[in-house]
């Protein structure tokens, strides 16, 4: 029996990936980096100094440090203006009553409470927030999936993560966690669930509702 449901925050809980593309491309490109919202999107699901490492490494340019400091600050006037929760998704949280439930996000934590407090979503976690600025490394390395499955007192085994990324579906199967893909973010393209299950993810769902009947049926009953 499934004891813990991890929630990937940026595409899962709050559709945030389409604003954080273009924040982070704009900042970059008037840095001097010729980076592309398409280039970074490759990269969503990683935290932000292993998508930065990925785009100098893509464009030849380095990035500037005063462009890395300033694409938190773009992206949250991006969410203050438009950031919504996932729909379906309070309804679904509810719906877990008092079963222990935490956030695993690549973002900083910072970010995650921001996007948190911004949608309402804040009071279904509490503190049970982990970011991978917590751990060594980001996703798809198993770190921060199996720290937070430890600061919840939960054997890795017995956790399931909900993901809309490769790279944090990799992640959730190499710290042996059950991984649900997502697909209700409005950045997700074709394809992406047969790029989910070559991950690893045991299905992709297209929304709550799909994702409450997998959970319910398979892991809380």
């Amino acid at each position: 029996m499934t004891e813990l449901v991890i929630f990937d925050c940026d595409g899962v809980l709050v559709d945030s990936e389409v604003l954080s593309l273009t924040a982070m491309a704009a900042v970059l490109v008037e840095a001097g980096v010729p980076a592309t919202a398409a280039m970074i999107g490759r990269c969503f699901g990683m935290k932000q100094k292993d998508i930065l490492a990925v785009v100098a490494r893509e464009t030849g340019v380095a990035i500037p440090v005063e462009a890395n400091e300033r694409i938190w600050p773009a992206t949250r006037i991006l969410f203050d203006q438009h950031l919504q929760a996932m729909p379906g998704v309070q309804r679904f949280l509810e719906r877990l009553g008092d079963r222990p439930r935490c956030v695993a996000s690549s973002s900083s934590l910072e970010r995650i409470r921001f996007s948190l407090n911004k949608t309402g979503l804040a009071r279904f976690f509490g503190e049970n927030i982990f970011s991978s600025q917590q751990v060594a490394r980001g996703k798809p390395a198993p770190d921060l999936f199996l720290f937070a499955a430890e600061r919840m007192g939960v054997a890795p085994e017995r956790a399931v993560v909900i993901e809309d990324s490769t790279f944090g579906v990799e992640g959730a199967r190499a710290a042996g966690m059950r991984a649900i893909g997502f697909l209700g973010g409005s950045h997700i393209g074709p394809a992406h669930d047969a790029a989910l299950a070559r991950s690893g993810a045991e299905a992709a769902e297209a929304d709550y509702a799909g994702v409450e009947r997998r959970i319910f049926r398979d892991a809380l009953t």
